[in-house]
């Protein structure tokens, strides 16, 4: 049985490693990046609290000496569903079974001028070019003789009151109180603001009350100025623009408002709904098809009577399918019922700042918020990296961090711009 995954998430890798050794079984995982990566501690990449490795890992590192698991790296460009063949960009892949673990991607639902214009939170990339242009902007700042253009460069605008915005907003928040006034202490008398902006009555809007209530109030303290009923519906010229008509000035729009998932030549039209999710039964096999299947961000299961409407877009999702998926696959090699996927809810969480968390448990009920939650979220957060590499680092910085106050990673590394006279292997006389 050869399985093809294409996706090395949560939803993609979880599948990948539950079918390790699995005799008769052979997994091959095509991801276009090299590396599986945190998408839950982006946002501290891109404040330079921690370093990229600290939440990524080599695909082939991780594969090395299970033999059957392979990995490709590759972008899927089609479907052939009649051949049973994939096309990539560097070739072609057969399968008896295809598995899409594409997760989602930004959206900005059609709002062109953001989308050019705004700073996504989405990938590691995503990260390392915030980094750089947040701290490319404080240097910028720390010279600029010209008010009104020193604050724009000072103000950031959120855009989305989900965890990743709450906690983003939150980082910046301490780094503006503590770090920023330290290292920059030419903009020490300097206007600034930092805006959450989010077109819902509450923020979290998952979770309980409380957390909602908690969650505000902590943002508040920490000086995050948040705009609620509220959306961001054009960028352009430094300009923020609001639904209710008000604007902001500021050259750092970051994007934390939406996701789409990702549609692909070869499947049918009918197999997809809302947010370009593929439609599945039960057992996550995808709509319309034969022998492909769907889990995590980019599944649409509405078979579950807890959740009519779907499954959320996260983390606990992916991965409860990915390992459902898996026993459905050595059921199928055996000709065994499969079994149908039931999502058990483990309950929500989301950090502020230093000390500052909330937490929500589903069974018993409960809601923690402070020291407590804080330290609930470091627990789950640093137990769920791949390797007890990534454990022990991502540890460290935050050991750091949290007694020192500060973190050394703010650094702008970026790929330096070949000259056009710079001598290269296709112009060996430059």
């Amino acid at each position: 049985m050869d399985i093809v995954i294409i996706g090395g998430g949560f939803a993609g890798l979880n599948l990948a490693k539950e079918l390790l050794n699995q005799k008769g079984i052979q997994v091959t995982l095509v991801d276009k990046n090299n590396y599986n990566f945190f998408p839950p501690l982006i946002y501290q990449v891109a404040t330079a609290y921690l370093e990229p490795s600290s939440i990524s890992y080599p695909f082939r590192k991780f594969f090395a000496g299970k033999k059957n698991l392979q990995f490709r790296l590759g972008e899927l460009k089609k479907v052939i569903p009649e051949q049973k063949k994939i096309i990539l960009d560097n070739g072609t892949l057969h399968y008896d079974y295809l598995v899409f673990a594409t997760g989602a991607e930004t959206s900005y639902f059609g709002m062109e001028n953001v989308k050019k214009n705004a700073i996504p939170m989405k990938t590691l990339n995503d990260a390392i070019a915030m980094r750089n242009t947040i701290l490319k902007n404080l240097e910028k700042a720390a010279i600029c003789k010209d008010t009104r253009e020193r604050r724009k460069l000072l103000t950031i605008v959120v855009a989305g009151g989900g965890p990743t915005g709450v906690e983003v907003s939150g980082m910046f928040a301490e780094m503006k109180k503590s770090i920023i006034l330290k290292e920059y202490p030419e903009l020490a008398t300097a206007a600034s603001n930092i805006y959450l902006v989010d077109g819902g009555p509450v923020l979290l809007a998952p979770m309980s009350k409380d957390s909602q209530k908690d969650t505000l109030e902590a943002l508040t303290s920490l000086g995050v100025v948040v705009k609620l009923n509220n959306r961001v519906v054009n960028y352009e010229q430094d300009t923020v623009f609001l639904s209710n008509g008000q604007t902001i000035q500021t050259k750092n729009l970051i994007w934390a408002a939406g996701v789409s998932a990702i549609t692909f030549e070869g499947i049918p039209a009918e197999s997809y709904a809302q947010g370009k999710r593929m439609l599945t039964d039960p057992y996550n096999k995808v709509n319309a098809t034969d022998c492909i299947y769907a889990i995590g961000d980019t599944c649409l299961q509405r078979n579950d009577t807890a959740f009519p409407q779907g499954h959320p877009q996260v983390a606990q999702v992916a991965i409860q399918q990915g390992l459902n998926l898996a026993k459905n696959f050595k059921l199928l090699q055996n000709n065994k019922p499969l079994l149908p996927f039931k999502y058990k809810d483990k309950g929500a969480m989301a950090i502020i700042g230093k000390n500052k968390a909330v937490v929500d448990l589903p069974k018993p009920k409960m809601h923690f918020k402070g020291f407590i939650a804080w330290a609930i979220w470091l627990f789950v957060h640093l137990i769920s990296l791949i390797t007890y590499r990534n454990r022990f680092q991502t540890f460290y910085n935050w050991t750091i961090a949290y007694f020192a106050k500060d973190q050394s990673l703010r650094m702008i590394i970026r790929p330096e711009k070949k000259n056009k006279n710079t001598r290269t292997p296709n112009n060996p006389e430059a």
